[in-house]
Formats: C-alpha cells, structure tokens, sequence
C-alpha cells in the first residue's frame, strides 16, 4: 500500500474502525491530506507513508463513533506524524560526523574567539548557580537534548516542573547575560 491505493488492505487486517468511513475519507480526502502534509514535510514520498500511517491509526480506533469527526482526526493524526517524522530528521542530521562540516567560512578571529570564551564562562557561571534540580532539568535538556518526559520520570517529577526548571534557567542565563552586556561592576557598556 506504499503507493496509498487505497486503505481497504490494511481495513482487511485491523478494522475495529468502519472500513466504509475510512474509505469514504480517502476517497474525498486524501488528495487533500497528501497536499497538507507535503507542504509540511516537502517530500511527497514521506507524505505519502505518514498518510497511510494516519489512516492505518483511524482504522485501529476501536470505537470510532467516539471520534465524531474522523477528518479532523485523521488530519490531526497526520499534522502528530509529521512532527514525529520532522523530529526523527533533526536528530539524524545531529549525528552527522564533524568531519563532513566545512568550518571555513566559520573560523574566528581571536578577538571573537576570546568574546564567545568569555560568554561561555558567563553561561556557565550562571548555570552553576542554579539550585541544583534545576540545573540538572536545563542541562539535560539544554545540552544533551533529552525528552521532557524522560528527564521528568528519570528525575521522579512531572514534566510541567521540567519545563519550570528549564525556563527558570533559561530566564537566569539570559538575565546575567543582560546584566554582564549592559555594564555590570567592572565592565564597561
């Protein structure tokens, strides 16, 4: 079904939902859904896996007259595949190695290199004032890209205090980041 002919295969397989509904919405809709998610993912390959998946997630509800507007659902579905998808991206392209960047047109100066030393030692100065779950919070989250919600059940806290914490460190940093710019005591503006 890679090429979305039509759902009535997967409906065949896991159907709690009516395979009827779901192949009335492909039919009036999935040219639509295909153009709505292309536009967010601008691969029309990709689109048309995440719409197969959206429509594979409407034909598992297992009570879909719960869901009252199942195109709404299904777009929904659909807009959640795309950031999961978009997300998986990001973190691929983190892992490129380091050898393959060309850092040319990035070299610095020393005089730059001495200034983003200097913020960096703010920055870190900062953080460690932090109280330390805090600190712990903005750091993994910050610095080494970890979930909300795995850092708050690694940390046995909800994630609303995760992101508490993260903004609280994040409003710390900015505001002795602002204090050292505008001429804190023994820097001049």
């Amino acid at each position: 079904m890679a090429d979305l002919e039509s759902p009535s295969a997967a409906a065949a397989s896991a159907s709690p939902c009516a395979s009827s509904d779901v192949e009335r919405l492909f039919r009036e809709h999935n040219s639509t859904l295909l153009r709505f998610i292309t536009a967010k993912i601008s691969c029309e390959q990709e689109a048309r896996e995440i719409a197969q998946e959206a429509y594979v997630h409407l034909l598992r509800l297992n009570q879909p007259e719960t869901v009252s507007y199942l195109r709404a659902y299904l777009f929904k579905t659909a807009a959640n595949l795309v950031v999961d998808r978009l997300r998986q991206r990001g973190r691929r392209r983190m892992t490129t190695s380091m050898a393959d960047l060309d850092f040319a047109p990035f070299e610095l100066t020393p005089e730059r290199q001495v200034s983003a030393n200097q913020v960096l030692n703010l920055i870190n100065a900062a953080v460690a004032q932090l109280p330390p779950k805090c600190r712990q919070a903005f750091l993994l989250h910050r610095v080494y890209d970890v979930p909300i919600g795995e850092i708050a059940e690694h940390m046995g806290i909800g994630a609303c205090m995760v992101r508490r914490y993260v903004a609280r460190a994040l409003e710390h940093v900015r505001v002795q980041l602002d204090l050292d710019r505008d001429g804190a005591p023994g820097h001049e503006a």
